[in-house]
């Protein structure tokens, strides 16, 4: 037994050995396979399409697509920027700045810093939790990166200034976003052995939108370390004509001049030698430059001269003055150039923020674009690099923990079917640094604090003998300068220990600070009229603030902004060290590849899930593609379970309606796709309380939900059409009604009127009947007695032809005759034959009536015969129908009802 044992363990390292071998070929053969043809490499816009993952295939994609002048590549769920070192105008106009942003799904186009800027731009837009988003772009100094937060922000005044009702604000707010960058470039950028233009603070812009998502204002956070003022820095500000044209935006003219003053005589104070004293007693001698700088600063020169070479040193209550020794004075120098350059970088900066910040009322999201120093490695490394390293190791792990560490955990705690993939977690090399309780800064603050004088080689051997459990530090045993060795997550940086200490505490003596108050520039003046730093040179125990101590504040409430925002990663490469157009360095690149985590971003980018939405917010915004409703449901279960139990059942609930909404996307992707709880698609998964998502589907949603949104707003449209048409029916009926009433009431009201008139007419036509009646009586009764005395008398014979035609000489007739019609009742009773007999007078003022009245006259139809011409037997009476001998038809009924009128009025006026 022991024998077999003893040959299966020399046999199994072999067997190990076969199946490494075996897999490296395999590996080896797929990477071959990959790079025979080259010249499709630059087609792969997304990194994750390489099939292996391999830092070389990664390398030799990125090459292959530098070469073909494409600068932009997909790596997951980061933006990886190449630096042309040459100006591509084209690249980023505004008529590209429009293609992207008016794009339905941006991703389509080709790589580009504005798909980025857009997916946060649109994230604010789409309300999605968190609502606030940053733009985090990282890479060494040198890289690219304040080019590339300069093209952000001008894509962002393009895009997010499209309102005309309030066009002169958002114009103000753009030239001044887009001003102060450079202004502030000039004063917080440098020219460094490996950028010419490297960002020596830490900037956090904070663009302002409002409920319409519009840009409104902007705000500056800075993260800033007091630097040595060059020459270079300053006169890059003074002569550069970008600030001329764009400081003006930011402040007035006499101020620009306030500031380039104080700047000039920084640098005259920057020319300022000292001589060494002849004797020790006595001060060190100052050259011309100091009056030249007097001047400048308007201090008083022998002020100055006496701040920078001799100072104050308290002995109990009293002070006591020593001179400074050559290298003092020029350490004093130094302080002095940096305190006033620092407050006037504040300064700037408190000034470009309420010249376009707006009100806090105005605003309710913000975009955030980061712009921090590079990750640095020089041949001399002290306490600058080593802040700014620190700087760049909070952001890496803020990456590792956002994208890497957090993403796989969480795909664990959800139940997703997940093998974890190793990463580079930086977290030791961030406890060697500032961890608890010892780490550099803890022992460097600790030095500086104590009352005494710095002591490099000391100082060396207590981090070794505190800091020597921790593997991201080691110490060179043979080189002769004490100095320590920090593992980075981008590889090991030498740092100095000489000179650390001092920079750390940054003193800053009373007597320099009092001098700037007695300034005569105003502005120089307010910079230090507080006194608040006057305080911190003070040597007492609990008063020393450090300059690390500051730092780390300051990157400590950045990082918890960072923490409560979406980040978008951009991660830009240096080609070559040279900074040479267009050339390609394959050591270089691979050791920024390898630094910051590209290969693991892409391979848990590929297999992974970016977006990941809770049930709650996913139904909110997606749940109208199945108009499930579930208020009625979760209220029911939640009546009946605890409170535990019922957050379960709406958790249950939710993930059913989840489910429902994925399956009717999936299908109309594919008939036969379905969504199951045991399904691994490679597109989406439910978890137990979110949904996990990849680009593709989230578009996809995206669109099915605008497209259901405009069939529920045309359906919303048709109904309200509908309404409309409703409501004016029912108006013009109700107006028909009205019309009709009112018109049925003028009618009834005219009928009454006409009955009224009627019955009054009827009346007087009774009472008129009667009165005739009685007349016709009278009449007939004088009749009788008429006849009766022409019975006694003979008349005499009248002509024939007078007869004939119906007049009578009057002249020759001895008596009067009397002449009179038929009475007007015996007309009406007659109608339409009606019998006149008439007097020739009478028929002469009759037909004088019918022609005032126009009554057309037919020549052959009116026959009037009179009483007096014919023989009558009998008396005609209006109880008797006259005799048909003497009956005139009348033919129209017009002629009758006009010849009736006439005989009425005439007849009325007789009586």
């Amino acid at each position: 037994i022991v024998q077999a044992i003893s040959q299966n363990s020399r046999c199994q390292p072999k067997v190990d050995q076969d199946l490494r071998k075996s897999f490296t070929d395999s590996l080896e053969e797929d990477i071959r396979d990959f790079l025979i043809n080259e010249a499709e490499l630059h087609m792969y816009d997304d990194l994750t399409k390489v099939n292996p993952v391999t830092p070389s295939t990664v390398l030799k994609c990125l090459q292959a697509r530098y070469s073909a002048k494409v600068f932009y590549t997909h790596a997951g769920c980061t933006l990886v920027a190449l630096n042309p070192f040459q100006p591509i105008p084209h690249l980023y106009s505004l008529d590209v700045m429009r293609e992207y942003h008016s794009a339905p799904q941006p991703q389509e186009f080709k790589p580009h810093i504005f798909i980025v800027a857009e997916e946060a731009y649109r994230n604010v837009q789409g309300q999605v939790e968190p609502m606030n988003q940053s733009l985090v772009v990282s890479g060494e100094s040198g890289a690219g990166k304040t080019w590339t937060s300069r093209c952000l922000m001008k894509y962002y005044a393009t895009v997010a200034t499209s309102s005309q009702k309030c066009q002169d604000t958002v114009e103000k707010i753009e030239r001044r976003v887009l001003g102060s960058n450079p202004v502030m470039e000039a004063f917080g950028n440098a020219c460094t052995l490996r950028n010419s233009n490297s960002s020596r603070f830490g900037k956090y812009i904070q663009l302002q939108l409002n409920g319409s998502q519009l840009l409104v204002g902007a705000s500056v956070q800075t993260n800033k370390y007091n630097l040595r003022i060059t020459y270079f820095l300053c006169c890059q500000f003074i002569s550069s004509n970008t600030i001329s044209s764009n400081a003006v935006y930011i402040c007035t003219l006499s101020t620009i001049i306030q500031g380039c003053q104080i700047l000039a005589g920084l640098l005259q104070l920057g020319n300022v030698d000292f001589r060494p004293a002849s004797e020790e007693a006595q001060t060190c001698d100052l050259d011309e430059h100091s009056k030249g700088t007097a001047d400048l600063l308007q201090v008083p020169l022998e002020e100055l001269q006496s701040c920078l070479t001799v100072r104050t040193l308290r002995a109990g209550k009293q002070n006591v003055l020593k001179p400074c020794s050559q290298s003092e004075c020029s350490v004093r120098r130094d302080c002095l150039a940096k305190v006033i350059y620092a407050q006037l970088f504040d300064w700037l900066v408190t000034f470009i923020n309420n010249s376009m910040c707006a009100d806090s009322s105005m605003w309710c999201n913000f975009i955030g674009l980061l712009d921090v120093y590079g990750f640095e490695c020089f041949l001399l490394n002290n306490l600058e690099q080593l802040c700014i390293n620190y700087a760049n190791e909070k952001l890496q792990q803020h990456f590792v923990a956002h994208y890497l560490k957090a993403q796989q955990e969480e795909y664990v705690t959800e139940g997703l079917q997940w093998s974890f993939i190793q990463y580079q977690d930086n977290q030791g090399c961030l406890d060697l640094i500032e961890g608890s309780p010892s780490s550099i800064f803890s022992l460097l603050n600790e030095e500086c604090r104590l009352n005494r004088a710095s002591d490099a080689k000391q100082f060396c051997v207590r981090l070794q003998k505190e800091l020597s459990d921790n593997t991201s530090i080691s110490w060179d045993k043979f080189s002769k300068q004490p100095h320590f060795t920090v593992a980075h997550y981008a590889g090991k940086v030498s740092y100095q220990i000489e000179g650390i200490m001092e920079k750390n505490k940054d003193p800053v003596s009373p007597e320099l600070i009092s001098l700037l108050q007695n300034s005569q520039d105003s502005l120089l003046h307010s910079l230090f009229a507080d006194g608040d730093r006057e305080s911190e040179g003070c040597r007492g125990h609990s008063k020393v603030v450090t300059v690390v101590s500051k730092f780390r504040n300051s990157l400590e409430s950045l990082m918890k902004i960072l923490h409560s925002t979406t980040p978008h990663y951009t991660r830009c490469i240096k080609p070559n060290p040279d900074c040479r157009p267009l050339t390609f360095k394959r050591e270089e690149v691979i050791a920024q590849l390898e630094a910051c985590g590209i290969v693991e971003t892409i391979n848990i980018s590929a297999a992974g899930f970016p977006i990941r939405i809770p049930y709650g917010s996913f139904f909110q915004r997606y749940g109208l593609i199945t108009n499930t409703r579930l208020t009625v449901q979760m209220n029911q279960m939640n009546t009946l379970l605890s409170p535990t139990g019922s957050e379960m059942s709406n958790q249950a609930v939710l993930g059913s309606a989840v489910e429902d909404v994925l399956n009717v996307l999936l299908k109309r992707r594919g008939p036969n796709s379905t969504l199951s709880p045991d399904d691994n698609n490679n597109m989406v998964h439910c978890g137990r309380t979110k949904v996990f998502l990849t680009h593709s589907l989230l578009e996809m949603l995206e669109e099915h939900r605008n497209r259901v949104r405009s069939q529920k707003a045309f359906c919303i449209q048709c109904c309200w059409r509908r309404h409309q048409n409703r409501q004016r029916n029912l108006k013009r009926q109700a107006a028909t009604r009205l019309q009709a009433g009112v018109r049925s009431w003028l009618v009834r009201r005219e009928i009454g009127k006409w009955h009224k008139a009627a019955s009054v007419i009827q009346t007087r036509w009774r009472r008129w009947r009667a009165w005739m009646d009685a007349l016709a009586e009278a009449e007939l009764d004088d009749a009788e007695d008429f006849m009766e005395k022409e019975a006694s008398s003979v008349l005499p014979k009248l002509d024939p032809l007078l007869k004939e035609r119906g007049s009578v000489q009057l002249s020759s007739i001895q008596e009067p005759v009397l002449v009179r019609g038929w009475p007007i009742g015996l007309v009406m009773a007659s109608a339409p034959s009606v019998t006149v007999s008439l007097t020739a007078t009478g028929f002469q003022q009759i037909r004088s009536m019918m022609a005032c009245l126009r009554i057309p006259f037919r020549n052959g139809e009116y026959k009037v015969k009179t009483n007096q011409f014919d023989v009558c037997e009998g008396v005609a009476s209006i109880r008797a129908q006259p005799d048909s001998r003497i009956n005139t038809p009348y033919t129209h009924v017009n002629d009758m009802l006009s010849i009736t009128l006439v005989l009425f009025i005439y007849y009325y006026s007789i009586y």
